[in-house]
């Protein structure tokens, strides 16, 4: 653990152990939220602003501007068919809300079979019950709780690589493999829900836009629902708004979080269609059963209006491309480096995949005397960014982790 002593811009204040402090890039935009990153005048306005006003009203029975607000401009910003909107306190909570209007929607239906998820192995949706449930069950974080989470239907994970051509046959056989667990759980599954086009903590994994077309088809043609998870790749952290975008299909639910307060506060919105809106109000309960006390927090939805409003002011989608050339000229050299599996970079992603496991202690003290804060897991050693890092800061988050890497793992 290091002590931070403070945080401006993309750079963090670190305790040096002799009275001192250290500063070091954060190309992890602190797990990949503080994509403005610190202190930014901006947002900080933002929380004054409402501080002054009030910070915090139950939202049962209550509303209030920010709110409305940030909920007029997620449902414009978002694809087409999200017209209305949940909010939650965190992206776990998020995922735990769009499985139960999949369910809640199944029952309004009159499906009462149909209570699993379909999902893929590889992805991870969060650390509550529901989410840890539709997590790879073998190689995610998760399996000391086998046997108290809910048997969930897993197909296999997508063939790797975003730029993987339509015809290939990878990717036909899986595919006619979705298609068949797909057809053989049809009573029993409520909804199938994914990370879309790159799994986040379950390996940096990136995939075919044409997967999603699969999975979109599959969804229509059982009667289930498609729950995008997009926590990790909203707000243009793929290199399109909305990951969704690359492959042209459009999700019945949607999760987001991480980015939506640019990491300013711990919050999460689920979206859905006026169809499973307003069906669930009218089945069993009236509405959807959850209700946490810090939802549409005053204070969150300020900040999460102002984020939002600061990125699409500007060309954020050249922004991201400035960053991923970037990435991908500092990352490069290690494709040469003894003991690197594969380097891929997508939009404002960059992964550095060893051929085994990383010595985080040592990786993260390596790349940190390199003046870069990096926190490797698994076989990774990677970086997501904050988009406002210069040219010459991509450039020396790139080369500390590539040097880091050449010195040993």
């Amino acid at each position: 653990m290091r002590l931070v002593r403070g945080a401006d811009g993309v750079r963090l204040k670190l305790d040096d152990g002799a009275g001192g402090t250290v500063e070091a890039i954060d190309a992890m935009a602190s797990w990949w939220c503080m994509i403005h990153g610190y202190r930014n005048p901006v947002l900080d306005a933002a929380l004054h602003e409402q501080v002054d006003a009030f910070s915090h009203v139950m939202f049962g029975g209550l509303t209030h501007e920010p709110a409305i607000r940030l909920a007029e401009r997620l449902v414009g910003i978002s694809p087409e068919p999200m017209k209305h909107v949940f909010f939650c306190d965190s992206g776990s909570v998020s995922v735990e809300v769009a499985i139960k209007l999949a369910l809640q929607y199944q029952v309004a239906r009159g499906n009462n079979g149909r209570t699993r998820m379909l999902t893929v192995r590889g992805g991870y949706h969060g650390d509550t019950f529901a989410p840890m449930s539709v997590c790879d069950p073998v190689s995610g974080m998760h399996s000391l709780f086998t046997g108290a989470l809910k048997e969930q239907v897993f197909g296999p994970q997508p063939p790797s690589g975003f730029d993987r051509p339509d015809d290939a046959a990878e990717l036909s056989a899986w595919a006619s493999a979705m298609a068949d667990i797909a057809a053989q759980h049809a009573d029993e599954v409520a909804a199938i829900i994914v990370e879309p086009i790159l799994q986040g903590a379950g390996g940096m994994y990136a995939y075919s836009p044409a997967c999603l077309k699969v999975l979109r088809e599959l969804a229509d043609e059982h009667g289930f629902l498609l729950i995008l998870d997009e926590i990790a790749t909203g707000f243009g952290r793929t290199g399109t708004l909305f990951a969704s975008e690359h492959a042209g299909i459009d999700p019945d639910i949607l999760c987001v979080g991480k980015a939506l307060t640019g990491g300013y506060m711990s919050m999460a919105a689920t979206l859905c269609t006026t169809d499973i809106a307003h069906t669930v109000s009218s089945g069993p309960g009236g509405a959807l059963m959850h209700g946490p006390t810090f939802m549409a927090n005053p204070l969150a939805c300020a900040v999460a209006l102002a984020s939002i409003d600061l990125l699409l002011s500007q060309d954020w989608s050249a922004n991201i491309a400035r960053i991923s050339a970037g990435l991908s000229d500092a990352l490069a050299p290690a494709i040469e480096l003894p003991g690197v599996k594969d380097v891929r970079v997508l939009g404002a992603v960059g992964v550095v995949q060893l051929a085994g496991p990383v010595d985080m202690q040592r990786m993260t003290d390596a790349v940190l005397r390199r003046g870069v804060w990096v926190r490797p897991f698994r076989d990774l050693v990677y970086t997501m960014p904050p988009y406002i890092c210069t040219d010459d800061e991509i450039a020396t988050i790139g080369t500390a982790i590539a040097e880091a890497i050449a010195e040993g793992n």
